[in-house]
């Protein structure tokens, strides 16, 4: 008998996006990836719906090849993903069936070069990691659920991720261990390993597609049992998930930036509840909506030290930026003694922006609304030479000069510091002290990623300078200080979680400091009586989440209601915002914000409509429906338009 499904090809035009009828084998199930002619071309397929009626007056083709098989529970994650971010279901699909290069010779241990050394297991757990441990464990028994594991950082998160993939595979079931960046992917793989061995898998976007391959097939095949990864692990094909862990869950890099713009943290969770599996949102320093939403597994202070003592120092009263009095005598002890210190300042570069002092003149991108970064010319600790001015959104990249170009006075003033700056003050001020950087600029790859993490933990005395990178989950033994350099960067950003992302960068740098010994923590701010950095001096999570929730409620903010997004770009400000207007028209009595012009970037005007609402998906299907239907003439105008569900920036 004639056997027919729904296959939906893998291309990215909207235009086709639906399914497709092909006649099939007898073997081939929903999940299974084909592959199909459409139209001229051999194209990659899912299967989503089998035994489907033809139909009539169409000659169906036959599938050409099985490639392999998905779960079925991947394919329903796709196609609901595409629904509520406004995709289409085959760039849904091909987040769970990506292109699976040819073997060539002999695999690679991809976990085995990745991981970091692990510190022993603990030889028993505490009794607030022995509650959480075993309500995971009967949700993992009574058919799943989503919990907040919430504890300071060094409360033992870790291992209680740990022992839940332990009940899970007891259970005969799979583990996925979520970080936010390939950055964290090092340490928490070394510790996974340790305990699981070779049942552990990696994926990130940093593996290359045979590597990718390999992991994968070990995953499908229940080889490895445990997956640890960055956002796009959520996708693993594991036949069976049991517990999914989101470390740092507060972590905005969790968010996709790309169509589909999904959110890892919702897709766990809608993961969890298709497979009946446990879902653990792990931080120090939890977002509200979890705060809010999710039953609450509090593991209390450190285990094995108490939390670092908080100094600001208040830069209104200093001479020395960015190396301020208080904390040059701290750096300056270290060098005498021995020790570590990570020192956070969120820019790359030597100075945000170069400044004629004759005529005003800030060097600007000529392309985006910003002004160019000034990038120091060698990588090398103590290199002082200034070579280029970046645009850090359209990668533009100008020669310095020794000149203004507006007037030509050589008068030129370099505003601010970035990681580069303060890495040159301190080999120059405190040349004892082995000096780390940790930014993008310095750490091109995984390699580059594991010398400076290798390097610093086996330091005796150093300092690891970078960005936001090196206040995300590291553990690394004898850091006795940490210090934010300057803690107002994020707070002037105009979005309404500036606050929370500042409480949270400061919050969670304060954990990198004595978690084996004594430690302290200094702040450098312009600000500081401001309420993220109050909060954060006294460890008093609670009390901002508290406040901040107060706030959201007031203002009709997440997690009260959701947040969709609509940003239109163009070759001028007025057609971008009158599209916006013409959208808003059509959106009937939804409660939106705008339009309002947004910073022009790579060449682009934009501006964005906000909409607050209870309905998200709704409210995105008839903007995606609206914005379908002006297609060509906004093609024409060189209009395109973004639909975001949960943006997390504004």
């Amino acid at each position: 008998m004639t056997r027919f499904a729904s296959v939906y090809p893998l291309v990215t035009a909207r235009a086709v996006a639906r399914p497709f009828t092909y006649e099939v084998p007898e073997e081939v199930g929903v999940g299974s990836i084909v592959e199909v002619r459409f139209g001229n071309a051999r194209r990659r397929g899912v299967v989503t719906e089998l035994d489907v009626v033809p139909p009539e007056g169409v000659k169906t083709s036959s599938v050409e090849r099985v490639a392999e098989t998905l779960p079925a529970a991947l394919v329903e994650l796709a196609l609901w993903l595409a629904d509520y971010y406004g995709s289409t279901p085959a760039r849904a699909l091909a987040l769970v069936a990506p292109y699976n290069a040819k073997r060539r010779g002999e695999r690679r241990a991809v976990t085995e070069a990745s991981a970091l050394a692990a510190e022993a297991a603990p030889a028993s757990l505490s009794d607030t990691q022995q509650h959480a441990l075993a309500r995971i464990v009967s949700l993992l028994d009574e058919g799943g659920g989503n919990v907040l594991l919430w504890g300071a950082t060094g409360s033992g998160k870790t291992e209680v991720y740990i022992r839940a993939c332990e009940a899970a595979i007891a259970r005969g079931r799979g583990a996925i261990v979520l970080v936010p960046e390939i950055a964290l992917t090092p340490q928490t793989l070394g510790r996974f390993r340790a305990r699981f061995g070779d049942g552990v898998a990696v994926l990130h976007s940093a593996l290359s597609e045979a590597e990718r391959r390999d992991e994968r097939e070990r995953i499908a095949s229940g080889e490895a049992p445990v997956v640890v990864g960055a956002r796009s692990a959520v996708f693993a094909p594991m036949p069976s998930l049991g517990v999914v862990c989101i470390d740092e869950e507060h972590d905005p890099s969790y968010k996709q930036e790309s169509d589909p713009r999904y959110d890892a943290r919702t897709v766990a969770a809608k993961r969890a509840a298709l497979e009946g599996a446990v879902a653990v949102f792990g931080s120090a320093t939890p977002r509200p909506e979890s705060w809010e939403r999710l039953e609450r597994l509090e593991l209390g202070g450190r285990i094995a030290a108490p939390l670092p003592t908080v100094k600001i120092v208040d830069l209104r009263k200093q001479a020395g930026y960015p190396l301020s009095a208080p904390l040059l005598a701290e750096l300056g002890g270290i060098a005498e003694r021995g020790g570590k210190a990570i020192l956070l300042l969120n820019r790359r570069g030597v100075a945000p922006a170069v400044h004629c002092r004759a005529c005003g003149e800030t060097r600007r991108c000529p392309f985006c609304d910003v002004a160019l970064t000034l990038h120091g010319a060698g990588s090398t600790v103590g290199d002082a030479r200034d070579s280029s001015l970046r645009c850090h959104h359209c990668g533009r990249v100008e020669t310095l000069g020794e000149t203004c170009p507006a007037c030509g006075s050589a008068e030129l003033a370099r505003i601010g510091a970035g990681t580069q700056k303060l890495e040159r003050a301190l080999a120059k001020q405190l040349p004892e002290l082995e000096v780390m950087r940790l930014d993008a600029d310095a750490v091109e790859n995984a390699s580059d990623l594991r010398d400076v993490l290798e390097r610093f933990a086996r330091a005796r005395r150093a300092v690891l300078v970078g960005t936001q990178m090196v206040a995300k989950g590291h553990h690394f033994p004898g850091v006795e200080l940490a210090a934010v350099v300057d803690a107002d960067s994020g707070l002037g950003i105009p979005d309404f979680r500036a606050e929370e992302r500042t409480f949270q960068l400061l919050t969670q740098l304060a954990g990198r400091s004595g978690r084996d010994a004594p430690g302290r923590v200094l702040v450098q701010t312009f600000q500081p009586d401001a309420r993220a950095v109050t909060f954060a001096a006294r460890h008093d999570v609670r009390g901002f989440l508290d406040g901040e929730l107060d706030r959201r409620r007031a203002l009709g903010y997440p997690p009260y209601r959701h947040l969709v997004r609509i940003v239109v770009s163009g070759p001028s400000p007025d057609d971008a915002q009158q599209a916006l207007q013409e959208l808003k028209a059509g959106l009937g009595d939804a409660e939106l914000l705008g339009p309002a012009p947004l910073l022009r970037l790579r060449g682009k005007h934009r501006a964005q409509l906000v909409g607050k609402t209870d309905r998200p998906r709704a409210l995105a299907m008839r903007a995606a429906q609206l914005l379908a239907a002006a297609a060509v003439p906004m093609r024409r105008a060189g209009l395109a338009a973004v639909v975001d569900v949960d943006p997390q920036s504004l």
